[in-house]
């Protein structure tokens, strides 16, 4: 099968340091290429990827030292050119939000995309109203619901390569805070939670423009008052084992509908249990009691992170391996691919890849299940 990735430009593929969604198409793109299809990746020119690259602008976004850029006019280009070689893929697979859209809208049946951000923001239902030909694929279920009439064709849960990600027997003694230090990550929870456990924390996390109020105000003054806290600053995926493999729990205390958290399928690689509070799309990722906790409250957070270390970290590991590999991601992409072509007018069946079509208008959900 011949099949486009087009990723946004703000990050390398895969990111140097913090980035999630540019993370998700090089995993997903290496393991399309593992399967033996013909993958082209559209990205910036750091990408590194064994895909045929179609480098769209010299370097990712946010670590341009330029101060005078476009995200918007790089996007552009890069959708130009992804138009000029419409004809030569079987899908175009888009993780662009829905800026393709104008661009593709004669061609929406050739096309896949993937949402991996918010969805209840007041302007999204008219554009997937309006551009409603376009299949779209969730990444939880519970993103859907501020747009449960979009047209939905699959959710299918994020993957990595496990070999990524060292398995760790033992935790060092700590609990890890890991992504952004932003409100709704909610870094204050975590550090109140191990404060009353009275268990060092270390948080490795990257502090955006936008949030640097929040750093500086509520944040920083809570870490230099706090001797259990360590603050590490943003890592990349070389350091994730290490700190996510010592931690005898990964703190996930959100308060946002977070529309997956690859955070916490990384700390599971690692086999390190994940406390997670019952917000978006936690309870489709952790099975509680057997990779980490749900939990509800501050209290509740405490208490199942003071006991996470009874947990088997070997069978977390296994559950991720079934459940999250990058291998499973794109076989299940892959079914989403096929389904396209069957229902695509007088399509080709793609010759290395034999698919059972759905019946029409069936939504099928690749997630995969708990436990």
């Amino acid at each position: 099968m011949k099949i486009a990735q087009v990723t946004p430009l703000y990050e390398a593929v895969p990111p140097k340091l913090y980035g999630g969604t540019e993370r998700v198409v090089a995993h997903l793109t290496e393991a399309l290429v593992d399967l033996g299809h013909e993958v082209t990746l559209f990205a910036s020119a750091d990408a590194e990827t064994r895909a045929r690259l179609v480098p769209v602008r010299d370097q990712a976004i946010r670590l341009d030292p330029n101060p005078l850029k476009s995200d918007l006019a790089a996007h552009m280009a890069m959708l130009s050119e992804v138009l000029t070689r419409v004809d030569e893929f079987d899908v175009i697979h888009f993780h662009t939000d829905m800026i393709h859209f104008p661009f593709f809208a004669r061609h929406a049946d050739k096309t896949l995309t993937t949402l991996h951000g918010r969805l209840d923001l007041k302007d999204l239902p008219e554009v997937y109203a309006r551009w409603s030909d376009f299949p779209l694929v969730s990444i939880s279920d519970d993103q859907r619901r501020p747009l449960p009439l979009a047209n939905w064709t699959a959710t299918v849960h994020h993957g990595m390569p496990g070999e990524t990600y060292r398995f760790s027997p033992a935790a060092g003694g700590y609990l890890a805070f890991l992504g952004r230090i932003s409100p709704e990550k909610r870094p204050d929870r975590a550090i109140e939670i191990a404060t009353k456990l009275n268990k060092p924390l270390k948080i490795a996390a990257k502090v955006d423009a936008q949030d640097k109020v929040y750093w500086e105000t509520v944040i920083r003054p809570m870490v230099e008052a706090n001797p259990l806290v360590e603050f590490i600053g943003e890592i990349g995926d070389h350091q994730k084992s290490a700190f996510l493999g010592g931690a005898e729990a990964l703190l996930f205390p959100i308060d946002w509908p977070e529309p997956f958290g690859l955070v916490m399928i990384e700390a599971m690689a690692c086999g390190t249990p994940v406390v997670a509070f019952r917000c978006g799309s936690t309870p489709e990722i952790v099975e509680d009691g057997a990779t980490g906790y749900l939990v509800d409250t501050v209290e509740q957070a405490v208490a199942a992170a003071g006991r996470a270390h009874r947990l088997d970290r070997e069978a977390i590991r296994a559950r991720f391996e079934l459940r999250f590999s990058a291998t499973a991601m794109a076989r299940r992409y892959l079914d989403v691919y096929g389904d396209l072509l069957a229902r695509r007018p007088f399509a080709e069946e793609p010759l290395d890849e034999v698919v059972t079509p759905l019946r029409p208008h069936e939504d099928r959900n690749f997630a995969s299940p708990a436990a």
